[in-house]
């Protein structure tokens, strides 16, 4: 057991871990707090998406710990990467999770797609899971689309249907990867919206890897913006929209050039264009 901050829910403590020698996150440590809408951010490769699988336990950091407030609260926590298989299961029922693009199940229903956790997780009657699901495609504004197939849904619809499935379970924290991915104006503020009411509404803990900078910074409460392997800035919107560091800045207003070059590295260009064919 690992003494945790009482307002986290989770916390990276100088975590590292990489693909074979290419390092992603390199001795990390930050705080997701309890409650809160975090957003995660940076250039694309960064390791956002990687920290959601840390997170869920798909992968295992090579140093440092992933600790997980337990359920009961107090001041004791697990590391998420010394679980049994028993004890991270228990582990990711606390959790909900936004794939990008929805990841429906293309066979089965908007009703059934929302129904499957329940039905895998639990021994609930037929007609509590019915209530259930009906409540959560209400809470994003589709019960009416529960007999649809995920075919006949728009792009932002079955965004939706996929944010009832993750909440079908009651979790605790709620992870999304690129939630406003391809989705028109109106869809992407829907969703956005509704990240944020959910997360009030029922006490969640969110974090949101995304691109979008002006939805996110309207929703979140707390920015982690990595680049480079480290945490490069941390705090509220406003003070990561007003960060003097120069990659913070240059992501921030959307440059092409600055730290993160336009230009992959080659060779002088008179080298090149004034080199003798073979």
């Amino acid at each position: 057991m690992n003494p945790l901050k009482t307002d986290a829910l989770v916390e990276l403590r100088n975590l590292t871990f990489g693909y074979g020698e290419r390092v992603v996150l390199d001795d990390i440590s930050l705080t997701i707090a309890r409650g809160k809408v975090t957003a995660v951010m940076g250039a694309s490769g960064g390791g956002k998406t990687t920290i959601l699988r840390l997170i869920g336990g798909q992968w295992k950091a090579q140093q440092g710990q992933l600790l997980l407030q337990r359920k009961t609260g107090g001041e004791s926590a697990q590391d998420i990467g010394t679980m049994d298989r028993h004890e991270l299961i228990l582990a990711r029922r606390r959790m909900g999770m936004l794939f990008q693009f929805g990841a429906l199940f293309t066979d089965l229903s908007v009703f059934d797609n929302v129904a499957f956790p329940l039905r895998e997780h639990t021994d609930l009657p037929q007609a509590l899971i019915r209530d259930v699901v009906l409540l959560k495609l209400n809470a994003v504004g589709l019960r009416g689309a529960r007999d649809l197939m995920p075919s006949q849904v728009s792009g932002g619809m079955a965004r939706r249907v996929a944010l009832a499935r993750a909440i079908a379970l009651d979790p605790e924290l709620v992870m999304y990867d690129e939630p406003f991915a391809g989705l028109d104006p109106i869809s992407l503020g829907t969703a956005a919206r509704l990240i944020r009411q959910l997360n009030d509404a029922m006490g969640l803990t969110s974090i949101v890897v995304s691109h979008d900078l002006d939805e996110t910074f309207q929703i979140a409460d707390q920015v982690i913006v990595l680049a480079n392997g480290k945490v490069a800035a941390q705090g509220t919107p406003d003070e990561v929209r007003n960060s003097t560091d120069p990659l913070v800045h240059q992501f921030v207003s959307g440059q092409s050039d600055g730290p993160v070059q336009f230009h992959y590295p080659a060779p002088a260009v008179g080298l090149d264009f004034g080199a003798t064919a073979p």
